[in-house]
């Protein structure tokens, strides 16, 4: 039986984030359960290894989605880090913070302290930008940001394409305001992933004071009465407990934070009762809202462009790309999965984007295949701000058994239209006088689908997640959010939840560095109370 201060469950994005700062305080007793590994695997550091990484039980809880059926009852896979670093150690490096907006609403729906102004401290307060400290980027933090060691020359065409069809060049898609087309900056030192194990738990690990144990795997929160006093999980075989003085905090993710919620008693009573476990608290927002980007492949081949295709489609073309990382930690297997980015409108009214872009120099069947042996290019968009609502809800009192993941695509019909719109845009880009040159034939989705229910239909059959699920635990001040501002779970003390589950409404763009910034602003008020 530890004697802890905090018992942070999950050693992912915030977690790390978590025990670096909980632990700063000499006299603060931290424990980090982390339910995969460490983080020695080599292909999680070199960029490219997210191929190696997804879908491989060593890093990723190997998750799939409820059969959806706005998609034409296909099944995904839902990469989810089972590692220290979480998500962080396999995703696709992208520093995105969505827009200001976002902020501003999750402020304006009742939650004090989460606007833009408010918020923008806590990024500035973990970065460290590859270019220096101004007004709305840090420098000397933890979290790195470089730009990309790569371009593409059908890329940069694609940017010109862009610009014609009235999408402004940006240089930086996080003040604020993400419009326009440009290059991705990412999470990488010097051409190496930069995940949040090494950025945050490294620094940490010397501290007399914080114990990380790997292989834990939580079964449930222990209570008092309506007060968490500590954990239960496995690890190695073996049952363990241990206690908390302050607080426990759930940071096990948009699908992990729910489910042990659930296992621990607390979420939707009548699931909970079916389940024949003990309601602690019958807390019906538990698991719901479940929100996501749907990733609608749009591609095209090309001619006379150098693309991944042809260039990793030989054994020439492999050696040289290995050796270039090998000399320079630059090229092919430096790169993020998406090098260049747009964030677009559907639509002249809509007052910020709500399309994102993520182009690739390549095509493939589907994640994890062989790229396709013709050059091409993959001109993926997806709806920022969907009105779709999905859910997460085990599937059995045993924390083992994985849980039902329903996003719910393509459920409304604003969203269905969004995508129609997407596709449109897409190809009016495409269509663009500095494309010509490379001839571009749509095979994905297909010239025949023309009309918005056409084209929402096939965004159903060529859609796929981004890997962004938010919302789970939401914030809120009304009487059906999961946690409050201060993301103290209602109706229970000495209980947070410190992740991307408690998003109110998901952020328009990638996930990851929003909920580094949740874990910053959560460490303050800890530190604060």
């Amino acid at each position: 039986m530890g004697d802890w201060d905090y018992i942070i469950v999950g050693g992912g994005s915030a977690g790390c984030v978590l025990a670096n700062r909980l632990s700063e305080n000499p006299g603060t007793r931290v424990l980090l359960l982390e339910a995969g590994g460490k983080d020695s695997y080599p292909w999680i550091h070199i960029p490219i290894g997210y191929l190696y990484c997804i879908g491989n039980p060593r890093t990723d809880w190997m998750f799939k989605t409820a059969p959806e059926p706005n998609l034409g009852g296909r099944s995904l896979l839902y990469p989810r880090g089972k590692v220290l670093g979480g998500c962080s150690s396999i995703n696709g490096m992208l520093y995105l913070r969505g827009q200001a907006a976002d902020y501003d609403g999750w402020r304006q729906m009742g939650n004090t302290g989460w606007g833009w102004d408010d918020v923008l401290p806590y990024f500035r307060k973990s970065e460290d930008y590859y270019s220096g400290a101004t007004a709305l980027h840090g420098s000397g933090g933890e979290w790195r940001v470089e730009e990309q060691r790569l371009h593409w020359d059908v890329l940069d065409d694609w940017i010109r394409a862009a610009e014609a069809a009235g999408i402004p060049a940006t240089e930086d898609f996080n003040r604020g305001d993400n419009e326009g087309v440009g290059y991705f900056k990412v999470n990488q030192r010097r051409g190496w992933r930069w995940n949040t194990a090494k950025a945050f738990l490294r620094p940490a690990r010397g501290r007399a004071n914080l114990r990380i144990e790997t292989g834990a795997q939580a079964e449930r929160v222990l209570f008092d009465g309506r007060r968490a006093v500590g954990v239960r999980f496995r690890q190695g075989g073996a049952l363990r407990e241990e206690r908390a003085r302050q607080e426990v905090i759930l940071a096990a993710g948009a699908i992990g934070s729910p489910q042990l919620l659930q296992l621990s008693g607390i979420g939707p009573g009548a699931l909970l009762q079916s389940m024949g476990l003990p309601v602690v608290l019958d807390a019906p927002g538990v698991g719901g809202n479940l929100q996501d980007h749907l990733q609608i492949r749009c591609a095209w081949k090309v001619t006379g462009a150098r693309t991944l295709n042809t260039l990793a489609n030989s054994w020439l073309g492999k050696a040289r790309i290995g050796l270039e990382y090998a000399l320079l930690r630059s090229g092919p297997m430096s790169m993020a999965p998406s090098q260049l980015g747009a964030f677009a409108r559907s639509a002249p009214e809509v007052e910020t984007p709500d399309l994102e872009y993520h182009v690739q120099p390549l095509s493939l069947d589907a994640f994890g295949e062989n790229l396709h042996p013709y050059p091409a290019i993959t001109a993926s968009v997806c709806h920022l701000r969907p009105e779709s609502r999905g859910h997460v809800r085990i599937t059995s009192p045993d924390p083992t058994a994985a849980p039902e993941i329903a996003p719910n695509y393509l459920s409304t019909p604003r969203d269905r239209l969004v995508a129609a719109r997407a596709i449109r845009l897409t190809r009016h880009i495409m269509a663009q006088a500095p494309m010509a040159k490379y001839r571009p034939e749509e095979f994905r989705p297909g010239v025949e689908a023309e009309t918005d229910l056409e084209l929402g239909q096939a965004a159903g059959r060529i859609g796929t997640t981004i890997f962004h699920p938010v919302g789970t635990a939401r914030m809120g001040s009304d009487p059906a959010a999961v946690v409050d501002p201060q993301l103290k779970v209602k109706g229970i003390d000495g209980l947070r939840v410190v992740d991307a589950s408690v998003m109110p409404t998901i952020t328009s763009g990638n996930t990851n560095s929003p909920t580094i910034m949740i874990a910053e602003k959560a460490a303050a008020m800890m530190r604060g109370a």
